[in-house]
């Protein structure tokens, strides 16, 4: 069984892979935020450093999906491989931050990898609004994070929104996280494991 959690930095992924990890007992895939060389450069040198960085995410997620199919294991997967390429370097590349020699070939590398993996079981995506994701973003205070613009989140959240809306690789659960606290109501967890329980009872 392999769960994947997606949404926009800040809308709670970590988090809620780490709890959901300790209630089923399965094995959690983090992002490699901590050991990654190139995001402070990112954060202060967009345009220098987008295509370094996203081949590095591409890599890294590539390298987890083979693993968390060969392992057998039950697994939930901190973001995916698909927001790397239908969200983040799309994004950057509207914006000018990535050149499009950079984001062509980027993209044929992303086509290669997606034709040799297989999607996640279950996808939940965490919704939520700028507001909340600026203030959960705050309230975790990592330097390289304190740069990001409002409108860098808008962007992104338009960009997961259309992705989700056209998303068919399998099934999908969306949660809105605005007005849920899962870290600090119990109930509230307890709401959403009930709703992936519901989900993933059909695919045992």
């Amino acid at each position: 069984m392999h769960i994947a959690i997606a949404g926009n930095i800040g809308a709670g992924k970590t988090t809620l892979t780490q709890m959901l990890s300790r209630h089923y007992k399965w094995e959690a895939q983090l992002e490699d935020v901590v050991d990654n060389p190139y995001l402070d450069d990112f954060y202060n040198q967009m345009e220098r450093w987008s295509f370094n960085l996203q081949v590095y995410f591409l890599n890294s997620r590539f390298r987890q999906v083979l693993q968390i199919r060969e392992s057998g294991k039950h697994i939930v997967q901190d973001r995916t491989i698909y927001e790397d390429a239908h969200i983040f370097a799309p994004n950057l590349h509207a914006m000018g931050l990535m050149n499009n020699r950079d984001f062509s070939n980027y993209s044929a590398l992303f086509e290669l990898m997606e034709s040799l993996v297989q999607a996640p079981d279950l996808l939940i995506y965490l919704r939520s609004d700028i507001p909340n994701l600026v203030k959960q973003i705050h309230k975790r205070g990592r330097d390289y994070e304190s740069s990001i613009s409002i409108d860098y989140l808008s962007r992104l959240n338009e960009r997961y929104e259309a992705w989700i809306h056209n998303y068919d690789k399998g099934k999908l659960l969306i949660i809105d996280v605005d007005q849920l606290d899962f870290v600090d109501k119990p109930e509230d967890l307890g709401n959403i494991i009930e709703r992936i329980d519901g989900e993933i009872n059909g695919l045992f």
